[in-house]
């Protein structure tokens, strides 16, 4: 690499370990001068006289058991019953305004701009938990972020990053952790989202708003990939000791070059993964570089070798090693936990900021010894050297060795008193922020083990220890929101990870039973005519289909509603006869003319077009034959569904006529939206409401369950839409582009691509408010939706 460069580099980084060095020095002296403990003792007595942290609580609150925070939805109805909600909520916003915002809090338009978001997130929260616990309002779901997207005009920025995360989150091996990455992915978008919508001002032209909002979620992507795929990818044991060397070398190189190369010379085992995550960094490094002012470029660059260094150096570090000093264990981690949230101001090419720089600078290693505290134990099994596991192995060889655990104090102190200047505000927050992540600990891991820790880590302060456990013991309020939302949503990734694997296992294992069931037997006793059709019948039944229909249905019946799965056997033959039936006719000449459906050649091109008729005649006649098969069920239920069966399969055909006569005509999307609703719509609601009816649903029911239909049936087809339009003919199973050929006005050639994952975003969500609003077990019906329009075939 050019000396030059390299000389640069050691330059920027010497600069910020200069910073370092006189801040962790100013620490050093505190500590061994002890003077932090009578500061934060007065601290801790000025903050106890806050009534939030009295023991005697009020009447109310006496009255109300307070629930688990893991309770989301109650925990939060709880606190506004016992009014405890707004100081709640202005604890945890203060803190995300130190914290992430570099702000501090005795200034004027801090403090007006606190109460504005408070307000506003009090009133979202009422407004959600009256949803009830699960209810699709959750602001965590993806309707809930489409929606916003929505109101802000920044859908197609939500729809990419919605995209991209699901990427992600498919293609990270089980060695890197999935939901971990998405956390750590939210997390940072969500944080850079915060610093746009912090500089907006109330007058802000909409349009500009939108346009700034749209920047930071796709740059908040940009940078967070940087955790995943530097930082975890790094730590996780993936990696050979050589693969990390040239991993590590291809970021500095990008690095202190200002740009990645654009191939990956990469072998090994580990070669695919790699070539991703290259391509997405390229990508993601690019998008940020575009968006740079041309005079915060270099700051850009500088800041990011420093992070990326002082990680390295981190990394690298062994707890086998007896030998590290304090210093080579505490500049790294100075430099690595401010340079992360400084970093984010550059990378949205903000202008400079000296108070934000200032607070931000000092406050990290609050953060990161708070952080890995509460990890020590996860970090002692993983042999990560952190100041807390290097300081537990070797303090007794070691008595150099500074504890980090008083180290923290000092840091409070120094921020409460140095930084902030005493502001009553900051020292409540700062102290309510401390006590709450030691309770959590305590909670965490159990009182023995904690005891245990304290014993060690408080060993020399007995007296300063009595009053924090006591704090730990007695203080009740000082939980804050951002901890809920964290436990919120690693539950909700969790869940929703539990669900996806438990759909696929029942679409899986529903879809193989029904496999068994489907083909027709040929005696020999018929004639060789119907042998013949039946042949042919077998031949379009036997293709690679998805059978989302008949396992959807079955679904419904016996998961739901609870009907015997053998006699619910003749509804799920009838529904994939039906089905297919429709697909030959769809693929004859003389409509769609398609040569291969389900990865096989169409039947009319196995045999010819008289064939395909007939034997989509029979197939129908079939279907009929099945449901009147039905014997276990009331005969009035079974005479409704098959009058029910027999009107919808007239309006698909309607449907399908509808689609040939407006072939070539450029459509209304209300016209599109109707033949969608009959070709595809219709048969999604059968597959709900044919179960329903035997179960003798009622009405009220039998409604939503045609709306979630008619909504998911719309986005369904439009995914199809842009499959046909972006897919290939191998993944799809047939030809791609083939609306295009035909002359078919599709939701891509009315809306547009953008515009047409709108459409579909839009039908998503409305299907889920129809699902909210079900009242039965949903979790299936949830992750079917979420199926249909993230497939990709």
């Amino acid at each position: 690499m050019n000396e030059t460069i390299m000389d640069d580099a050691d330059a920027w980084y010497r600069r910020a370990e200069q910073k370092a060095a006189h801040y962790f020095a100013e620490l050093h002296r505190q500590m061994t001068g002890k003077s932090y403990v009578p500061a934060l003792t007065e601290d801790i007595r000025q903050w106890k006289r806050n009534p939030i942290h009295q023991t005697v609580l009020s009447l109310m609150a006496r009255s109300a058991r307070k629930p688990d925070s893991r309770h989301y939805d109650r925990y939060i109805q709880w606190l506004k019953y016992t009014g405890k909600l707004d100081d709640y909520l202005d604890r945890s916003v203060s803190y995300i305004y130190m914290r992430d915002l570099g702000q501090a809090l005795d200034a004027p338009r801090t403090q007006q701009k606190i109460r504005k978001v408070v307000n506003e997130v009090k009133e979202k929260l009422i407004r959600s938990s009256k949803q009830g616990e699960g209810g699709q309002a959750d602001e965590l779901s993806l309707a809930s972020l489409y929606r916003w997207a929505q109101k802000e005009g920044v859908e197609d920025a939500a729809i990419w990053v919605m995209d991209k995360l699901k990427t992600v989150s498919s293609r990270l091996p089980e060695e890197m952790n999935a939901d971990h990455a998405l956390r750590k992915l939210i997390k940072i978008i969500v944080g850079v989202v915060l610093h746009v919508t912090d500089e907006l001002d109330e007058e802000e032209d909409p349009v500009e708003r939108s346009r700034r909002l749209d920047e930071a979620i796709r740059i908040g992507y940009s940078y967070g990939l940087t955790y995943p795929f530097i930082d975890d990818l790094l730590d996780c044991g993936l990696l050979d000791a050589k693969e990390k060397q040239q991993y590590s070398e291809m970021i500095r190189v990008s690095l202190l070059q200002g740009a990645v190369p654009e191939h990956c010379d990469w072998s090994g085992s580990n070669r695919e993964l790699v070539r991703y995550v290259h391509a997405e960094l390229r990508e993601a490094f690019n998008y940020i570089k575009y968006y740079q002012k041309p005079e915060r470029l270099q700051t850009f660059y500088e800041q990011s070798y420093v992070f990326f260094q002082s990680q390295d150096m981190d990394r690298s570090k062994v707890l086998t090693n007896p030998a590290y000093t304090n210093e080579e264990l505490y500049y790294p981690i100075i430099l690595k936990s401010a340079s992360s949230r400084l970093i984010v101001r550059t990378v949205l090419s903000a202008s400079e900021d000296e108070g934000f720089d200032h607070h931000t600078f000092y406050y990290g290693i609050y953060n990161q010894l708070a952080d890995d505290f509460a990890d020590v134990f996860d970090d002692m099994r993983d042999g990560a050297v952190t100041p807390y596991t290097y300081y537990l192995k070797y303090r007794d060889q070691r008595p150099d060795l500074i504890n980090p655990f008083e180290l923290y104090w000092t840091v409070t102190a120094h921020l409460i008193h140095h930084v902030y200047q005493g502001n009553s505000k900051t020292r409540d927050v700062m102290l309510d922020r401390a006590i709450n992540g030691l309770k959590r600990c305590k909670e965490r891991i159990g009182m023995d083990k904690y005891n245990e820790m304290m014993d060690i880590l408080t060993s020399g302060h007995p007296e300063f220890n009595r009053l924090i456990q006591h704090m730990v013991q007695k203080a009740d309020d000082v939980d804050f929101y951002d901890k809920l939302l964290r436990d919120r949503l690693i539950d909700v990734l969790k869940r929703n990870r539990q669900e996806k694997e438990a759909f696929y296992d029942t679409f899986e294992s529903v879809r193989e039973g029904i496999n068994h069931h489907l083909l027709i037997p040929a005696d020999t006793a018929i004639p060789p005519m119907k042998i013949s059709l039946i042949d042919a019948a077998n031949h379009s039944l036997e293709g690679d289909g998805k059978r989302l229909r008949p396992v959807l249905a079955w679904v419904m019946g016996v998961q739901v509603y609870g009907l015997p799965p053998s006699s619910l056997t003749p509804l799920i033959r009838s529904l994939e006869y039906m089905h297919t039936a429709s697909l030959i006719f769809d693929d004859l000449p003389s409509q769609d003319n398609a040569s291969m459906r389900r990865g096989k050649p169409t039947l009319h091109q196995v045999h010819d077009s008289a064939t395909a008729e007939l034997t989509g005649l029979y197939l129908i006649q079939r279907a009929t034959q099945e449901q009147a098969s039905l014997t276990d069920f009331d005969p009035k239920a079974v005479l409704s569904l098959m009058r029910y069966s027999s009107q919808k399969a007239g309006e698909m055909s309607m449907g399908q006529a509808m689609d040939l006569q407006y072939k070539g005509m450029a459509l209304t999307l209300e016209q599109l939206r109707a033949v969608s609703y009959y070709k595809t719509g219709i048969a999604f609601e059968a597959c709900l409401v044919m179960p329903a009816i035997l179960a003798q649903a009622d009405d009220t029911e039998m409604e939503r369950l045609k709306a979630f239909a008619y909504h998911a049936g719309i986005a369904f087809q439009i995914k199809d839409d842009l499959l046909d339009a972006e897919g290939d003919t191998l993944t799809l199973g047939k030809p791609a582009g083939k609306d295009t050929d035909n002359n078919i006005s599709s939701f891509v050639a009315v809306l547009g691509l953008d515009a047409a994952r709108r459409e579909m975003w839009e039908h998503y969500c409305e299907a889920m408010d129809a699902l909210s609003e079900m009242g039965r077990p949903s979790e299936f019906l949830k992750q079917l939706l979420h199926y249909m329009v993230s497939r990709d075939h």
